[in-house]
């Protein structure tokens, strides 16, 4: 391997001695096979060492690009290494749709989906609760397939490749739809909790967007369907005002990278995320974090990071608040809970950023925060092991699969450790 790779923003340079990117399922159970270590590499898009180790590094991009839908069933078969931005344009072209989507189409389907990323909606689960069954390449080089009908399915998908190298996975659709996007400006803050259902339910898919400098979020910006109706949005709406031009959710950034806005209707792959496939959205001269909480909380969650405005502030480009919907996949951060996802974007500075995320954790800690597993955090293992009811059980299930602990890395070791620990 010529040069070691880093992740997306450049944060992170992995250990591997070698990167693989096989051309056939074959291929990579070899690969995986003969393998001490390995792990698998997604798009980059994460900001810690989840997908690092010093052993084989096994990009799927390069195993065939398949796209099968069954109209029949309305599901769709996808290569795991495919970004969701290669493929959606298809579904809609034979009328079906995801439920969601996350602010990137550049991020790959199998890496979205083992760290649980989402897009936003009060009924909308995140990404991974589309999975109905999922292929992958376990540790001793074997390919096996998993469906909501395995008693494994529900600890595998949100799997932090800790099970195997997932190939292809089979996602549920939906009729397609239009979508038309709208931002608001200067949302005084105090709407949030004096008009929560109405401001997060305003419509399919709604995002707050605050850089802790005042007492009002920056940018409301509000998905709505076509199909089901409704006024057109107002000039003022709870003290806010409609955009009257485009808006990059980062202050000073180019528009230009943004999905359209100002009401025009388009397909939902085109509206859904925040920015276009044709362009990258930064130069990734970023770092990011997220925290998940009861949306029950989200009130007092917001008033206990107020306090610390000024220090988030400090080393901010922009916030996101967002809602995710309850499921049942063990390690997802919104298990069994209605969720809200508070979203920083941070500058590229480690070492300025790390003392604030541990403020943040402090004042979270009453809300039993979890963090995004692809992003940075600090909260400690036991503290962590303590917010998920079926934490003991991922880590016996990932035991099973990878006795040897041949997927693992330092990040697995740390957080999910031999279960005789545990006990």
């Amino acid at each position: 391997m010529t040069g070691q790779p880093t992740n997306w923003a450049g944060n992170i340079t992995f250990a591997a001695a070698r990167l693989h990117r096989p051309a056939s399922v074959a291929e990579l159970q070899a690969v995986v096979a003969a393998s001490d270590r390995v792990r698998p590499l997604g798009t980059g898009h994460s900001f810690n060492r989840i997908a690092d180790t010093s052993g084989d590094l096994v990009s799927v991009a390069g195993l065939p690009s398949t796209v099968e839908i069954d109209h029949g069933r309305s599901q769709v078969t996808v290569a795991a290494g495919l970004r969701y931005g290669e493929f959606v344009a298809r579904l809609h072209e034979a009328g079906f749709a995801l439920h969601n989507l996350g602010s990137l189409p550049h991020i790959s389907v199998a890496g979205a989906v083992a760290t649980a990323t989402h897009g936003s909606g009060l009924t909308n689960g995140n990404l991974a609760t589309a999975v109905a069954a999922l292929e992958l390449v376990t540790a001793d080089g074997e390919l096996r397939t998993l469906t909501r009908d395995d008693d494994d399915f529900p600890g595998a998908v949100v799997g932090l490749g800790a099970l195997g190298v997932v190939t292809r996975l089979t996602l549920d659709l939906v009729p397609t739809f239009e979508v038309s996007q709208y931002v608001h400006d200067n949302l005084p803050w105090h709407r949030i909790a004096s008009d929560q259902e109405e401001l997060l339910g305003a419509g399919y898919s709604v995002s707050l967007f605050t850089d802790w400098t005042g007492p009002r979020v920056n940018q409301v910006w509000v998905k709505r369907r076509t199909d089901v109706g409704g006024e057109p949005p107002q000039p003022r709406w709870l003290d806010a005002t409609l955009a009257d031009g485009p808006r990059h959710p980062v202050p000073g950034m180019s528009a230009v990278h943004c999905t359209e806005q100002l009401g025009v209707p388009g397909p939902w792959h085109a509206r859904l995320p925040h920015f276009r496939l044709e362009f990258t959205p930064s130069s990734g001269e970023e770092l990011q974090s997220e925290y998940f909480v009861d949306r029950r909380h989200l009130v007092e969650a917001l008033a206990a990071l107020e306090e610390i405005g000024d220090r988030i502030a400090a080393v901010l480009q922009i916030s996101e608040i967002r809602t995710v919907a309850a499921d049942e996949l063990w390690l997802s951060p919104a298990y069994r809970r209605d969720s809200v996802a508070l979203h920083f974007t941070w500058i590229a500075d480690t070492g300025a950023v790390l003392p604030v995320l541990d403020a943040i954790e402090q004042r979270l800690a009453p809300y039993d925060a979890r963090p995004h597993w692809g992003k940075l955090f600090g909260v400690p293992p036991e503290v962590l092991r303590e917010r998920y009811d079926r934490y003991a059980d991922f880590v016996a299930l990932a035991r099973r699969y990878d006795p040897t602990g041949k997927l693992r890395n330092d990040l697995l070791d740390t957080y999910f450790p031999d279960p005789r620990e545990l006990r």
